[in-house]
């Protein structure tokens, strides 16, 4: 650096001028800055590299993020980002220009939903919520299901279909919710409320897709986690994907990596259910078979000891008794074998009259039914419509320029079709419009 006390000019070269100022930068900020800012002018060429402006509303500056640095970024730069950036402070001595060298960069906001996130696990976790000990068990056998979710997301329409798949016998009701933006937070904790409340559940699933932290920060949500924790009845969480954990799935009492995946936790495969109905059928079969075996050695038994018994009136005696003995054994063998036989066969016809198929006939008659009453429901409103156009028809003609118009009056358009208003708005020799209550009449002006 020149000394400044010497009163002998210090002349500069360009290349030696900006390594100084490039000195000077290094040694004011040698640990970078963290800086926040709208990105705009983005490029990737080939190298690798990004190439990008940093600006807000009075200023900006040129930045670089190198090959290696931009590699491990998590999302794609692009112009009109809000971005947060840490970078080294440097010139660009070949051209003289002020810049960055960006060395971490992510979407601004995000850090700050991560810390959050963090803050309210950590006092939620403090007071228990998550706590193993209070966490329920599923049911075995769940007669009714709702699911709490967006109807028309991905999400719902891979957990009915598992579920259908897996155990028609149970009932699914969607509990419809948004589940992504301000409005959400609150309509799921109060729909959380409304079902436990309900009694009519016996497990509740809280499901959506996945997203960004941002997009699933509804399940992060204070009053949610709330609901879960005060929820009468089990709840499943299965938020976003394998990956993505919520403050939802901590305090729920059962996290599933997927929505499908809730679905097959919270229900019993009907195959597996069909099969092990099949073994006990032959189970008891073996069970009566040995019993009437069992039985018939006891009658057997009876038998020689009454054929040993002297005289032989006490014998006839003795075997008339038995052979009542045996025929009322054999009867009731019998009735406790066809009673045993009709209950399986109930069991099977029910098992039978809740496959699908038997559900779909009474089902397409519903539909059938409610889409006549819809009909008949439209047709009524239509008339209704009609009638009430009608009267407004007749009340907009009572004050319509047609009316005006049959009372011999006019309506002049120019030929941009505006309604004339004064003589001096049409010029000598332009086309005029002249409508009538009956026609119309295209005229010149002359004069």
């Amino acid at each position: 650096m020149p000394d400044v006390t010497d009163n002998t000019p210090h002349v500069f070269t360009p290349s030696a001028l900006n390594r100084l100022v490039r000195d000077l930068l290094d040694d004011a900020l040698p640990m970078g800055v963290w800086i926040e800012g709208e990105l705009s002018n983005v490029a990737r060429p080939a190298s690798g590299h990004v190439y990008f402006t940093l600006k807000d509303a009075n200023a900006q500056v040129r930045c670089a993020m190198f090959r290696m640095n931009a590699m491990r970024l998590r999302f794609r730069p692009a112009d009109g980002m809000h971005v947060l950036m840490r970078a080294k402070v440097g010139l660009y001595e070949a051209r003289g220009e002020f810049q960055l060298v960006a060395e971490h960069m992510e979407p601004a906001g995000e850090g700050a939903l991560q810390r959050d996130f963090e803050q309210l696990k950590a006092r939620l976790g403090a007071e228990g919520l998550f706590d193993a000990e209070r966490k329920r068990p599923l049911p075995a056998f769940p007669r009714r299901i709702g699911v709490i979710t967006s109807p028309s997301g991905a999400a719902v329409r891979d957990v009915l279909s598992v579920l259908g798949r897996r155990c028609a016998l149970a009932e699914v009701e969607v509990l419809p919710v948004p589940v992504q933006g301000r409005e959400a937070p609150p309509a799921i904790a109060s729909m959380l409320r409304k079902a436990s409340a309900s009694g009519r559940y016996d497990a509740l699933l809280l499901t959506r897709g996945g997203g960004s932290l941002e997009d699933l920060w509804a399940f992060n949500d204070e009053e949610v986690a709330r609901a879960i924790h005060a929820s009468a009845v089990p709840v499943v969480s299965a938020v976003g994907h394998e990956v993505d954990f919520t403050i939802a799935d901590f305090v729920a009492d059962l996290r599933a990596a997927t929505p499908s995946a809730a679905a097959e936790l919270l229900v019993p495969d009907s195959t597996d259910l069909e099969r092990q109905l099949r073994r006990l059928r032959q189970r008891m079969a073996t069970l009566m078979g040995r019993r009437l075996q069992a039985a018939a050695q006891r009658a057997d038994h009876w038998q020689a000891r009454l054929s040993a018994q002297r005289p032989q009136a006490r014998l006839a005696r003795d075997t008339q008794r038995l052979e009542t003995l045996r025929r009322r054994l054999l009867t009731v063998t019998r009735q406790s074998a066809t009673l045993r036989q009709a209950r399986l066969a109930r069991l099977e016809a029910r098992l039978a009259a809740c496959h699908p198929r038997r559900r779909l006939e009474p089902a397409r008659q519903r539909g059938d039914e409610l889409r006549q009453r819809l009909v008949r429901a439209m047709e009524r409103a239509i008339e209704r419509q009609r009638a009430a156009l009608s009267q407004q028809g007749r009340t907009l003609h009572a004050v319509s320029p047609l009316a005006t118009l049959e009372r011999g009056y006019a309506i002049v358009f120019d030929e941009r079709d505006a309604v004339v208003r004064r003589a001096d708005d049409v010029a000598i020799g332009e086309r005029v419009r002249v409508m009538l209550a009956e026609g119309q009449i295209r005229l010149r002006r002359d004069s």
